[in-house]
């Protein structure tokens, strides 16, 4: 699975459309972490063919039926109906109809403390696959953004951590650091949904680690 990110990237509806495509055409699954928790954009992604998506900031229940209901027809959900690659332009409508049933995947972010309060209930909802946790935005919520290593948040993480094994379901984590160790931490813990990185924490700390070598000489 590859995951198109147009939550904070500058990629477009458009550009995601062809990254869909170009995934999908090498064999793999593609999901789109969307912007919000939106109709429109939810339908969009949906509709131009993607295997699933990762709806950022769920903090409850009623948030996570909110978008079940964005990502399936009724009388499941109450999402439009649209004719686009998703569906062959019409061609294909029955068969999308079951592919949606029964293998799109809804990942729900867990980043404020509110969902961590929440979690049983976010994570038993049916139709919700699994988790991945945004520690960025869970320390924010917690009054110490990027802070995410003191034991307020590390507490945080266990519960949620622990929810999610309890009910045998997709466990996931951002991990920021370009250090593998700490990937393969979580991987040891559980994890099996990973973000490693950005490719900009990569690239720096590549430069600042060979600058450093330079320097020294």
């Amino acid at each position: 699975e590859l995951t198109v990110e147009i939550e904070h990237t500058s990629i477009s509806i458009n550009q995601s459309f062809e990254l869909i495509a170009a995934i999908q055409a090498n064999g793999m699954k593609a999901l789109v972490r969307v912007s919000k928790n939106e109709e429109v954009v939810i339908k969009k992604v949906l509709d131009a063919g993607a295997d699933g998506i990762i709806v950022p900031m769920i903090k409850n229940k009623m948030e996570a039926l909110q978008a079940i209901d964005y990502t399936y027809y009724p009388p499941r959900g109450k999402r439009g109906v649209g004719l686009s690659r998703a569906q062959k332009y019409g061609i294909g409508f029955d068969k999308y109809k079951e592919h949606l049933n029964n293998n799109i995947v809804i990942i729900a972010q867990i980043e404020h403390i509110e969902a961590v309060e929440n979690i049983e209930e976010i994570i038993t909802t049916e139709g919700i696959d699994g988790i991945i946790v945004g520690p960025y935005d869970l320390s924010g919520s917690m009054g110490i953004p990027g802070e995410y290593h003191k034991p307020k948040v590390q507490d945080a993480l266990q519960k949620v951590e622990e929810t999610c094994k309890r009910f045998n379901k997709t466990l996931g984590f951002h991990v920021i650091q370009s250090d593998s160790s700490f990937t393969q931490e979580k991987i040891e813990k559980g994890y099996n949904l990973l973000a490693f990185s950005l490719d900009f924490f990569f690239l720096g700390d590549k430069a600042r680690e060979e600058m450093k070598k330079l320097k020294s000489k």
